[in-house]
């Protein structure tokens, strides 16, 4: 009785995934199968560090894809530019659904309470600072394709010394500052993103993703400052107090369906 013939009858003489390397030959009409899925499960054992590696400069390479793609598209609309009200809105959407597109296919990245931000007027969002924030890319992209909204962000000063950077931080709203300009840009009614962690969690943070916070409560004061979280209460009462009615208890029923 032949390898094929031992798998057929049910014996336990082979394992099953060497019968069904044996089978798929058969089928296939290959010979030496099993030694070629040895020697591609090697070059994979190979070349998971490299690929590991690599990932880090692909972002940045994703990065500079980026800031060619505005160039090329700012030169070819420079004539429009006297005529256009909003002459980024198409590479922002380009550039957002790329980015988008990236993140559902190379990581499945899902934002879950999207919901949760305004269609319109201010907000404040605080997010967790990676070594490459590459999750807050996706965010903005994720925010601008689903909502149409720019997310305006506070960065660090170094990242506007990056070379080719300055474009992208412009059409993307990136600003370094200070409090006062957070403050008017969310009394004008835009959405602005803080990362108090900034660098410093960028570098001593682990994979866990400890906040490394300090004393750090500048975001916390332009909030209170922009009168964010007044705003927000105020918009949940007018949208969901029962008239005549009781405001708690409207808060209360819209926190506990």
């Amino acid at each position: 009785m032949d390898r094929n013939e031992t798998c057929a009858a049910g014996q336990d003489s082979l394992p099953y995934m060497i019968c069904l390397v044996h089978l798929l030959e058969e089928w296939l009409g290959l010979e030496h199968l099993e030694d070629y899925l040895s020697f591609a499960n090697y070059l994979l054992w190979v070349f998971t560090p490299l690929i590991i590696l690599i990932l880090p400069y692909f972002t940045i390479f994703l990065l500079y894809l980026t800031i060619i793609f505005l160039h090329i598209y700012k030169r070819k609309n420079e004539l429009k530019e006297a005529y256009a009200h909003n002459l980024w809105d198409g590479a922002r959407k380009t550039v957002a659904t790329a980015w988008d597109g990236h993140a559902a296919i190379w990581h499945g990245y899902e934002v879950h309470g999207l919901e949760k931000i305004p269609q319109e007027g201010p907000a404040l969002i605080i997010f967790y600072h990676g070594a490459i924030p590459i999750d807050y890319y996706y965010f903005v992209a994720k925010v601008f394709t689903q909502k149409g909204r720019i997310c305006r962000t506070v960065a660090d000063h170094f990242l506007f010394k990056v070379p080719g950077f300055s474009l992208l931080l412009e059409v993307f709203g990136v600003l370094h500052g200070p409090r006062e300009k957070c403050v008017e840009i969310l009394k004008s009614g835009h959405l602005l993103a803080i990362s108090p962690g900034g660098v410093r969690e960028a570098l001593f943070s682990d994979e866990t993703y400890n906040i490394v916070w300090g004393d750090r409560k500048g975001f916390a004061q332009v909030a209170i400052d922009a009168e964010v979280a007044k705003n927000a209460v105020q918009a949940l009462i007018d949208r969901h107090q029962r008239i005549p009615g009781n405001i708690l208890r409207a808060l209360l029923e819209r926190f506990h369906k």
